[in-house]
């Protein structure tokens, strides 16, 4: 499923390549039609990003709101802002990009510590994006325009210059400003939306007022924003934090210190587009990290094999119908 870090890098190529301009909208699919026949014409006015559902404003007084669930992903086409990460994936946003990021020699300086900044300033280029083998081959400057349609498409949105294609959402409507705020009312908080202190209290109140065990409120958008089973089973071992332990036994330090980690996580995962989790990589570890997802995380998809720190088994277990990957030694 998509994490928070996704939604906001979505939302990130809808302020740069959408908003301010006017849209064409349709739906292939059909499942949107009415939908896409209120929103062509009408110009994109904002973006905003909570967790993991997009809001986008439309002259009107009207919001698109976006849900990608579990198999939800966003195709971009045409002239696009693109960072490694993006160019790995031939476009495509939303589904978890596990696939990795190749870095060149020149985003990382001697400490390793810089590459946030190299792939937080993306050039402007064409692209094209690869939704099928039937357009794999194509070259970026004999691409067609507009784009084919391939397979089920929900959403089409274009500029003159730049498509995006959604497929597979659990959600895709149109809100009142009343509705879109109540919807954002029911989540979390999300820290790169509103103010950061508050957000950290929302958060300690509700996981120190509850029996329910912190590896499943962790995952309950009501509880906080934007996190999944990454990101989830890679704060529990960050803070040793046995996934088991009811959220009002857990120290109000510890969970300060969870909301301070899915803080800098999250900034990370919207520069870089991965889930990056292990610190204090050397250069060579960074750019192996980013490129593979079994040099990235501590305990995440690593069932039996060896904890990095104690050698204990990597256990697997499913708790709330998702997979929960953690350390039984060093989060005892």
């Amino acid at each position: 499923m998509p994490e928070g870090h996704s939604v906001h890098r979505i939302a990130r190529q809808f302020d740069r390549n959408f908003v301010g301009k006017t849209l064409i909208a349709s739906s292939p699919q059909g499942r949107f039609a009415e939908g896409a026949a209120v929103l062509d014409g009408r110009e994109a006015v904002s973006v905003q990003a909570v967790g993991k559902q997009m809001f986008l404003e439309v002259e009107g007084d009207l919001w698109l709101r976006v849900h990608l669930g579990l198999y939800g992903a966003w195709d971009f086409a045409g002239e696009i802002l693109v960072d490694p990460t993006i160019a790995s994936a031939n476009g495509r946003m939303g589904q978890t990009n596990q696939r990795g990021t190749v870095l060149d020699e020149e985003i990382l300086d001697d400490a390793g510590e810089n590459s946030l900044a190299s792939i937080g300033a993306p050039r402007r280029t064409r692209v094209h994006v690869r939704m099928s083998e039937q357009t794999k081959g194509l070259a970026d400057e004999g691409m067609e325009w507009p784009p084919p349609v391939v397979g089920q498409v929900r959403l089409r949105l274009m500029t003159d210059i730049t498509a995006a294609d959604l497929r597979g959402p659990t959600a895709c409507v149109l809100q009142t400003p009343e509705e879109m705020l109540a919807t954002v009312a029911k989540l979390g908080p999300d820290p790169l939306v509103g103010d950061a202190a508050e957000n950290e209290e929302r958060f300690v109140r509700a996981v120190r007022k509850k029996q329910t065990v912190i590896a499943l409120l962790l995952m309950d958008q009501a509880v906080v924003s934007g996190i999944g089973n990454v990101y989830r089973a890679e704060m529990l071992y960050r803070q040793r934090l046995n996934p088991h332990t009811p959220g009002r036994d857990v120290p109000e330090e510890v969970v300060r210190a969870l909301w301070h980690d899915w803080v800098r996580l999250l900034a990370i995962g919207v520069e870089t587009g991965q889930m990056m989790t292990m610190d204090d990589l050397s250069p060579e570890q960074y750019r192996a990290a980013m490129a593979s997802r079994d040099d990235r995380h501590w305990v995440y998809h690593r069932a039996g094999l060896p904890c990095r720190v104690c050698g204990t088994e990597i256990a697997l277990e499913e708790i709330g119908a998702r997979k929960l990957y953690w350390c039984p030694r060093c989060q005892a």
